[in-house]
């Protein structure tokens, strides 16, 4: 068993502990009536045992308390079961905030060396079966403990030579359960590995079943997808497999201690050392004693699934953060936007380098282009700009201010961003555009519609504003997405622009018309403008020539050209 994802999961139930005091009390209450029940059925048998020896109001007294008895051993077995469902799915709850509370700190470097797949099994799949394994857990483990801990006494009670055969004869079973334990938290551990590399498979078919069909790679595709179902079924059967071994090997133990109860039990009776009621009773205590070690054996199985989807999830939740903000982090505050990139380098894999010793200054108000081939690190340069990575060796200055000096959300906020890929949420165009923001009024979204040629299509579109689009833009064609995506940033313009390859997906015409009110939009700030196509950026101040990391050029569109280096062939590749 894993002990450590156990440790994590009591300290999150520990939070409740008032629930689980009550669980654990209702816990004693149900066992100590069941462990009265079979007393009472006990003493009526004795009440009829014997020719012409029937004591009927002896015998409809003890059924009328045994009535009474059963009906609160259920009322308390109602109100455990609900504490016991209170009690997980608030640590399941906890669980999941935190992991999605994590997820949202966590560094990009994490995000991009993981498949999207496997982080939403851990926080959704894993989670539910961890869930399920709790659940068992608390609706029987408690019961399970205090009705052998119970019926031990009682028996020892009743006759201590036959309590002893009883004692001798059960450790068998734990042994058993402990032996499927230990091979079945691996099988369950990859059971969930496997699920959650299924789950990756599918939502990247999902997301890109345009091209799958574009290229005829649905054959391959269900190849592939039956592969994993296949490994997946492997794992699911030997692992439940080995796991119901438990059940039957534990029922067989039981089940001889019962016989041997029964035997020993016999031989007493006709010894005279037993009535016939006693005997009953203590089988009916072997069989309630044997029982729970079934059910635990059960729980402990359910717990290895648990526990091994607890750990995937808990891994998820204890990954480094991003670095939090230095104490003395400043708030950017009226900014210029003067950007200076000192002695920059930085690798995504340290050993392959990227940008190395990289220098630039920018004045307030530029615009800066930033061309070069693909791989060449005009991304990388942005990104290192927004402190989604940070550089290696160097420094970045804002105004004179080290960004890592900064607070990143103050950094942000300075910054707007047009990326070449969209992204929208299920809601309304309003809530779309406006993302969380707040106090626009509608003249405002319009208008920055208007100035990013997204209000004709918007008002076509069945409730206008108002409509409601589904996941990543629904129905909406990439154009139309990147639009809305634009107006975003047109409806609260920030001091400084990062526009990269912003109209990659918009018609020629359209194009036109938003770089004219980009141009109006860019004037007086510090723009960044990464573009493919050089018709957008020729009246750029600056334009930086990117290769393999370095800048190996640089001047106005007109100077580039003249030079006939490097921009001179992206140029004339694109125009002749």
């Amino acid at each position: 068993m894993n002990r450590k994802a156990l440790k994590k999961v009591l300290r999150y139930a520990g939070k409740y502990h008032f629930l689980i005091a009550v669980s654990m009390l209702l816990a004693i209450v149900t066992a100590l009536l069941s462990l009265y029940v079979p007393i009472l059925a006990g003493n009526a048998i004795d009440c009829i045992v014997g020719k012409d020896n029937v004591d009927f109001a002896k015998v409809t007294e003890i059924l009328i308390r045994m009535a009474i008895t059963v009906l609160f051993i259920a009322i308390c077995q109602w109100i455990m079961n609900t504490v016991n469902n209170r009690i997980t799915f608030r640590v399941v709850r906890d669980v999941r905030r935190d992991a999605f509370a994590r997820l949202q700190v966590l560094p990009f470097e994490y995000l991009d060396n993981k498949q999207t797949g496997d982080i939403v099994s851990r926080i959704i799949a894993d989670v539910d079966l961890f869930a399920d394994g709790l659940l068992m857990g608390f609706t029987q483990l408690f019961t399970g403990i205090v009705t052998i801990v119970g019926t031990l006494v009682f028996m020892f009670y009743l006759n201590f030579g036959i309590a002893i055969v009883v004692v001798v004869l059960t450790p068998l079973s734990l042994l058993v359960a402990r032996f499927v334990a230990t091979r079945s938290f691996k099988l369950f551990k990859q059971q969930s590995e496997a699920r959650a590399a299924q789950t990756s498979f599918v939502d990247e078919m999902i997301g890109n079943l345009s091209v799958v069909k574009a290229f005829a790679h649905e054959d391959e595709n269900i190849d592939a997808f039956d592969t994993m179902n296949d490994n997946l079924e492997k794992v699911s059967v030997m692992a439940t497999f080995i796991s119901s071994l438990t059940n039957p090997s534990t029922r067989f133990i039981n089940n001889i201690v019962y016989a041997a109860v029964a035997l020993f039990g016999s031989f007493t009776c006709i010894a005279g050392g037993m009535t016939v009621g006693g005997l009953t009773i203590f089988l009916s205590y072997a069989n309630q004693y044997t029982k729970p070690f079934n059910e635990i054996s059960g729980v402990i199985t359910e717990l290895q699934n648990a526990l091994a989807c607890a750990a995937r999830v808990f891994e998820l939740i204890e990954e480094t953060p991003e670095k939090n903000d230095l104490d003395d982090a400043k708030e950017l505050m009226d900014v210029k936007g003067k950007v200076d990139i000192e002695d920059v380098s930085f690798s995504y894999n340290k050993e392959t380098s990227l940008i190395e010793d990289l220098n630039l200054s920018i004045t307030k108000g530029q615009r800066v282009a930033i061309v070069g081939p693909t791989g060449a690190g005009k991304s990388t340069l942005i990104n290192l700009l927004m402190r989604f990575y940070d550089v290696d060796k160097g420094n970045i200055l804002i105004d004179g201010i080290d960004i890592r000096d900064l607070k990143r959300g103050s950094l942000r906020e300075n910054f707007g961003m047009v990326l070449q890929e969209t992204w929208l949420r299920s809601g309304t165009i309003r809530d779309n555009i406006t993302l969380g923001r707040e106090g626009f009024t509608d003249e405002q979204i319009i208008e920055a519609a208007k100035a990013a040629h997204a209000h004709s299509f918007i008002k076509r579109l069945p409730d206008g504003y108002d409509t409601v689009i589904t996941e990543n833009g629904g129905n909406l064609s990439q154009g139309q997405k990147q639009l809305l995506c634009i107006t975003r940033v047109m409806l609260d313009i920030p001091p400084m622009l990062i526009l990269d390859e912003a109209t990659s997906s918009i018609d020629t015409r359209t194009e036109i018309r938003i770089q004219k009110a980009f141009n109006k939009m860019m004037k007086g700030r510090t723009s960044f403008i990464v573009a493919h196509r050089l018709s957008t950026i020729r009246e750029a101040d600056l334009i930086l020539v990117m290769k393999e990391g370095h800048i190996i050029e640089q001047g106005i569109h007109m100077e580039l050209v003249a030079k006939r280096g490097f921009y001179y062939e992206l140029y004339t590749s694109q125009f002749g």
